[in-house]
């Protein structure tokens, strides 16, 4: 559906892309994660036709955005991080003029169907001005889907959305994938966890991690750790019976008898930790295996 290859872009002697490559497939959501001055934006606006690359390729359903840019634009959606709305518009006029804009045939069945999927069309007759955040939001996404485009862009589609309306339009982005392809520009690390089926990041303008959360857990982990939650321990011996193990590297007292355990990679310490503390008597309330986090992965590859 989407392809990138060997993408590069220079600002006078600043390369803010460099060799970028990267494939979306069609009915994928891909969360596209990058710090501030990562070349997130600068991807975003080559991707949509908005400035050519200084080098690479960028095809988006077979047509290329620097030769095929008018045919691009045919096949993208986009809803940028704001979006310009005219307050003094209803939702239906603001919906009409958009279409008109873009030359969309059949333009009133298109209205309806785009309001009907992100669930606006009972404020067709709304002033725009009178709209909350996360129905502006849904305005915004229902503009770029009137024609139909076979790819989606979203520029942190819920930014300033209370906790309710984030989850609503999470829902409708899940629902839009099943039609279209999603990339997803969010700084939301959570955002990309609860929405995505891939993550790409890019840090310096390279790509450096691509992956569903779990395979960049499993590639970045240095070593196992075990969250382990104890009764009746004395807290000193517990700290001093899991360091006097082998293959244990370090021992981390949360308080209130929990500890966090970390251990060689690829060795599975519960079962020995089980016995023993069995052995002395002690309470096992909790015996777990510990995943990093998203926000983890992102920090220990976008720092130094």
């Amino acid at each position: 559906m989407i392809h990138v290859s060997n993408l590069t872009k220079h600002y006078g002697d600043f390369q803010a892309l460099k060799n970028v490559s990267f494939d979306v497939a069609k009915g994928e959501i891909l969360g596209f994660l990058g710090p501030n001055g990562a070349g997130k934006t600068t991807t975003m606006r080559i991707l949509t036709g908005y400035m050519p690359p200084t080098s690479g390729t960028v095809t988006v359903a077979g047509y290329d955005v620097t030769t095929d840019s008018l045919e691009v634009r045919k096949r993208l959606g986009y809803l940028p991080e704001t979006v310009p709305l005219y307050p003094e518009m209803t939702v239906w006029g603001y919906l009409d003029f958009m279409a008109r804009l873009r030359g969309v045939d059949k333009r009133e069945r298109r209205i309806d169907e785009a309001m009907e999927k992100v669930r606006i069309a009972d404020h067709a007759d709304v002033m725009i001005g009178k709209l909350s955040k996360g129905y502006r939001q849904r305005l915004g996404l229902a503009q770029a889907l009137l024609h139909d485009p076979e790819v989606l862009i979203l520029d942190e589609p819920t930014i300033g959305l209370d906790p309710r309306q984030i989850i609503e339009v999470r829902e409708l982005i899940r629902g839009l994938a099943q039609d279209h392809t999603v990339i997803l520009s969010t700084h939301i690390l959570p955002e990309v966890s609860q929405t995505c089926t891939r993550v790409l990041i890019i840090n310096e303008g390279q790509i450096v991690a691509e992956g569903t959360p779990e395979r960049l857990m499993a590639r970045l982990k240095g070593a196992e750790r075990i969250f382990v939650q104890l009764a009746g321990a004395d807290g000193n011996e517990a700290r001093r019976l899991f360091q006097s193990m082998d293959g244990i590297l370090a021992v981390d007292d949360k308080g209130n008898g929990a500890y966090e355990v970390e251990c060689a990679l690829g060795t599975d310490k519960r079962p020995e930790i089980a016995r023993a503390v069995v052995n002395r008597g002690w309470g096992l309330l909790e015996l777990r295996p510990v995943g990093m986090s998203l926000e983890e992965i992102f920090l220990k590859l976008t720092t130094e």
